[in-house]
């Protein structure tokens, strides 16, 4: 990097703080509904904390573990793990432990800026380069002695704060679009619960009930209402079963409510050569495995592995923005029954008899042309989304590289970083 200094990251004022290993260590049992966030590897999602995939424990169990804390402007790293080289940078001053699979680097602001080595660190060349250390084969990690002996190219503190400043606006905007989405996929949710569940649907005082329930509402299972199926896995000692065109989803995908794209992709060869089948665009999928409430619509044509289950309604007039709020309510159920029986996983046949109250077909359609709007904007800004990560990341290499520089540009700080600035 042109004009940067290489410097040990272990001989900076950066402290490297892992997780508490004690009997402190909070147990499965211990944790609660709500309360104060417990975070493992599966908590960081797009640099960010997923706060819909952390566990939560008590205010008692916080104060009994001093190890491991979070803070504003942490970059939390995972250590081990299948998510191993993840990083996650901590912008709300919301209190929380990491596990012992994870590792806190709290930067001095006067050497590296906080945001500036969270990027450095997502970069491609750098993650590569941390991944390198990972040693075991069954559970790989990276200790904090390897970890200190990276090497980081640094430029001028004002240099590294312009370049978080570009890459911040980047994640602002994508960050204003996430809450967009959640506000929508709540407010689809909330009509879905007031017209179904609490059963105050338009004109619903005019409806003549019969034993408490709408007249022409009826209880079916989910048999009745869908044909289903599961994909595959091809046979991975084949290389041309995969880096093929077809999209393959596994059960890891379904976090959010559509799938635009998959991590893998398989071949017309690796279609053939296993159970895995070709799904159209908006096919509602679930996990089936552990028993996972993951739940997603399809936006792209693609298979699935065999952990996962896609619905086909028999009746037409079940838009996809209905079928997938009625499966996810479902779903919840079903993992609690799934929970009580000796193996904890979904089963088609369990999926299939699972009894469940539908309204009237008119209903449903009403409904359908309310959601469908929602729905269409949630896909929308998803995609926007991509588009946003994929241009930010293009920008990531070049800026950290020094190839496209900054040092000369009148950068507009956003808000939280202009005091930093004129510290200098």
């Amino acid at each position: 990097m042109s004009g940067s200094n290489e410097i040990i990251i272990g001989a900076t004022n950066t402290q490297f703080i892992d997780g508490d290993r004690s009997a402190r260590y909070p147990k499965r049992e211990e944790y609660v509904d709500s309360g104060i966030m417990f975070l493992n590897g599966e908590s960081i999602s797009r640099g960010t904390i997923n706060k819909e995939a952390v566990n939560f424990i008590t205010e008692q169990k916080y104060r009994d573990i001093k190890k491991g804390r979070i803070a504003r402007n942490d970059i939390l790293l995972t250590t081990r793990g299948n998510s191993i080289g993840d990083a996650a940078f901590v912008t709300t001053s919301d209190r929380g432990l990491i596990n012992a699979q994870m590792l806190i680097l709290r930067a001095d602001s006067r050497d590296i800026h906080p945001k500036f080595l969270f990027y450095y660190i997502t970069s491609n060349s750098l993650r590569n380069y941390i991944l390198n250390f990972a040693s075991g084969s069954a559970q790989p990690q990276i200790p904090i002695r390897d970890f200190k002996k990276i090497p980081l190219y640094l430029p001028k503190i004002l240099v590294q704060r312009k370049i978080a400043a570009i890459l911040s606006t980047y994640d602002e905007l994508i960050e204003n679009n996430q809450r967009r989405v959640a506000l929508l996929e709540k407010m689809a949710e909330e009509i879905y619960r007031e017209w179904f569940v609490r059963m105050r649907f338009p004109d619903h005082e005019k409806m003549k009930k019969v034993k408490g329930v709408p007249e022409g509402w009826k209880i079916q299972k989910l048999g009745q209402l869908f044909n289903t199926s599961s994909g595959g896995t091809p046979p991975r000692e084949n290389i041309s079963n995969f880096n093929g065109e077809i999209c393959w989803a596994k059960t890891g995908e379904l976090k959010s409510t559509f799938v635009l794209d998959t991590e893998e992709k398989i071949s017309q060869s690796g279609i053939d050569s296993s159970a895995a089948k070709i799904y159209p665009r908006y096919t509602i999928v679930i996990a089936m495995y552990c028993a996972m409430p993951d739940i997603s619509i399809l936006a792209v044509d693609s298979a699935t592995n065999q952990a996962c289950c896609a619905f086909f309604p028999k009746n037409d007039y079940f838009h996809y923005s209905y079928s997938y709020l009625l499966i996810k309510f479902a779903q919840k159920h079903m993992i609690n029954f799934a929970h009580g029986a000796a193996q904890q996983n979904l089963s088609q046949e369990l999926i299939k008899g699972f009894p469940l109250l539908t309204p009237t077909k008119d209903l449903i359609i009403e409904y359908s042309k309310v959601a469908e709007s929602i729905f269409i904007q949630v896909e929308q800004l998803m995609k926007t989304n991509t588009y946003l990560r994929k241009i930010r990341d293009q920008l990531l290499p070049r800026l950290i590289s020094g190839k496209l520089s900054v040092e000369h540009l009148d950068i507009q700080f956003p808000p939280g970083m202009e005091e930093s600035v004129h510290d200098i």
